[in-house]
């Protein structure tokens, strides 16, 4: 995991080089996301920087990771399902989402066929990054349907 010092380096840099403003709140949230090596929805992110910023809210959350996003800081993941999650590991991988419970995970994966940018280049659009996510049922969902129901 990258020091507290360095994580706040970068985002100064960032945010500086974007005309934004430094402030204790894109600190905090950004560190929080960094500091927990899972997907995080702003809810759990504001429940994490409440006690140092116990007035902050969610739409200031919602926010500030919109500007981290921006930033190429952070990431966010749309399932279709559940959630909207962030994360901070930029290095290509794909996702695995899980349709009942909404449990996402890492998966090891080169980066995103080069075909399906093309594709969405040839139907007009821009495409500045690319998503793959498998659905399907966790471990845990798949063995609590295999539970018979009790009478």
């Amino acid at each position: 995991m990258i020091a507290t010092a360095e994580l706040d380096q970068v985002l100064t840099e960032r945010l500086r080089q974007g005309g934004h403003r430094v402030t204790s709140q894109r600190l905090l949230v950004h560190r929080a996301v960094c500091a927990e090596q899972r997907h995080l929805t702003a809810e759990q992110v504001l429940a994490g920087v409440s006690e140092a910023l116990p007035s902050i809210s969610l739409p200031t959350i919602y926010a500030t990771l919109e500007l981290l996003e921006d930033l190429g800081l952070i990431r966010r993941v749309s399932t279709g399902a559940g959630a909207l999650v962030f994360e901070s590991r930029r290095t290509p991988h794909a996702h695995a989402a899980c349709r009942h419970c909404g449990r996402i995970v890492d998966v090891p994966a080169p980066s995103i066929d080069p075909q399906a940018l093309q594709g969405a280049r040839d139907a007009g659009f821009a495409p500045d990054e690319a998503q793959l996510i498998v659905f399907g049922l966790c471990e845990d969902c798949r063995a609590a349907e295999r539970q018979p129901v009790a009478a």
